[in-house]
Parts: structure tokens; C-alpha cells; sequence
């Protein structure tokens, strides 16, 4: 594959929100960053000043927006939003905690902790579909910048989804990788698809609390 076609991703997830800290669901509600997650935001920021990027690109959910702006401040780059990148539409499971979801919905919080691909709560996305919307999505940003490297600020489950892309996971396997806040993430894309080249990297948050591993919550909190 010659190498003018390949693009290089920095996958971002964003910072941390009392959300996270609670466990509990946002999917596609605009649940803002804590102060924790603002000092997130600035630390992998400053760790990406050097990166030779060509273009930023996040959800369009605040969380992820507000992320990437850092972002775009220390690279002089625009952010672009892409509702693409947006979380999984989680539907009735949206700002209930995971104790909630179980105690009113147990029969549906059972499909869902199977990860069955056909399985969407009421209102909210199906597994293979939010996969299919974000290896979509990712592929689309990543072929407009053949050659280059762009960075994607984005969600917990959409990281999820493209590390199955490049390491042809299973959707319905159980996720034994990281997605802390602001973790970067490095894949590269070619028309073939996705390959992983570096994961969970926090190197940059050492002198802060702990970032939230989104595995923590069971990879549902967004």
C-alpha cells in the first residue's frame, strides 16, 4: 500500500464529567465537562502540540467539542464537528445509573450486558448500527486525508468500535482494553481498513487524579 494513502489517527476520548463519576448514562444527552476533565482536555492537548496534524475533528456533544478545543487552541487548527462521532443513542437507558437500569429494566440490561449486535434499548441504536455509523464515519474523516494525520475527539463507545475495526474483535466479545478520559489512541487507516498501532495512552495525565477508565462503568457511560 503505497504510503500517500494512508492516514494516520490520534482517537481521543474525552474528558471526564460528573457523569462519568456517577455511572451513569449519557449517550447522546450534552452532559458538559467537570473541572477534572477541563485539566484532562489541557494536559493531552499540550501532549499533542508536536503532532503534524492536518485536520481536528469531534462529536458534536459538547463533552467531545469542548475536548477537542483545546485541542484546536494549541495547533491553531479548527475543530469540526461531525455528529457522526457522536456516543451510542442509548434511548430509555439515558441518565439512569447502571443500578437503575437493572433494578427497572432487567430484562433488557441483560441483552445489553450480552452485547447482542441486534439489541437496542427503546428509542436508542442497535450495537451493529452504532458500529457501522462510527467505522463509517472514521473511515470517511480518515479517507478526505490521504497521507496525513488527523485527530478524532470522540466517546468511549466509539473508541470501542474502532479498536473491533482494527483488531477484528468480535462485537459481542467482552472488552478487555482501556478507554480512560482523554486516553489517545493510534490507528491507521488505508483503503483495506483500520490497523491499531498504539492504545490507551495517559502518559500525559500522570500528575492528575486518575483518569476514569470507561471499563470501570462496564464501557456504557459515553
Amino acid at each position: 500500500m503505497p504510503y500517500s494513502q494512508m492516514t494516520r489517527i490520534l482517537a481521543i476520548r474525552h474528558g471526564e464529567t460528573a457523569w462519568n463519576v456517577d455511572s451513569r448514562i449519557q449517550g447522546q444527552l450534552d452532559i458538559g465537562l467537570n473541572d477534572l476533565g477541563r485539566r484532562q482536555a489541557e494536559r493531552a492537548a499540550h501532549a499533542l502540540v508536536d503532532e503534524p496534524l492536518a485536520a481536528v475533528y469531534s462529536s458534536d456533544l459538547s463533552r467531545a467539542h469542548d475536548t477537542a478545543l483545546a485541542l484546536g487552541r494549541v495547533t491553531g487548527l479548527p475543530v469540526r464537528p461531525d455528529a457522526g462521532l457522536r456516543e451510542r443513542r442509548f434511548g430509555v437507558f439515558e441518565g439512569q445509573t447502571f443500578a437503575e437500569i437493572d433494578a427497572a429494566h432487567p430484562d433488557l440490561a441483560l441483552r445489553w450486558k450480552r452485547r447482542e449486535p441486534d439489541f437496542g434499548a427503546p428509542g436508542g441504536e442497535t450495537l451493529i448500527a452504532f458500529y457501522e455509523r462510527c467505522v463509517a464515519t472514521a473511515a470517511r474523516l480518515a479517507a478526505a486525508h490521504p497521507g496525513d494525520s488527523i485527530a478524532l475527539v470522540t466517546h468511549g463507545g466509539v473508541l470501542d468500535c474502532l479498536y473491533r475495526a482494527a483488531t477484528r474483535v468480535e462485537l459481542n466479545a467482552p472488552r478487555t482494553w482501556t478507554i480512560g478520559n482523554t486516553s489517545i489512541n493510534r490507528l491507521l487507516w488505508t483503503p483495506d481498513g483500520f490497523t491499531l498501532i498504539g492504545w490507551g495512552d495517559t502518559q500525559h495525565l500522570d500528575r492528575l487524579d486518575e483518569a476514569l477508565d470507561e471499563a470501570s462503568d462496564g464501557g456504557r457511560a459515553g
